[in-house]
């Protein structure tokens, strides 16, 4: 990796780096982008059953109160 501007501040000793370059194999990008959409899988079917059971309660709620909404 390589960086072309670095600053350091006088009041919180926070530094900012701008990356301009990753050198890496092609090959090894494809692999990489390969398990990154694999990962996303179970992420997606996790997200999905987090608003599913939101969903559910909305509705147990709604349906508790008896309004219909259609």
């Amino acid at each position: 990796m390589q960086s072309t501007n670095t600053e350091q501040s006088a009041t919180t000793g926070e530094s900012q780096v701008v990356i301009t370059d990753i050198k890496m194999p092609f090959w090894s990008m494809v692999w990489f982008l390969v398990k990154l959409s694999f990962a996303a899988i179970p992420a997606l079917l996790i997200v999905w059953l987090v608003f599913a059971l939101i969903g559910a309660v909305f509705g147990g709620v709604v349906g508790a109160l008896g309004l219909n909404l259609h």
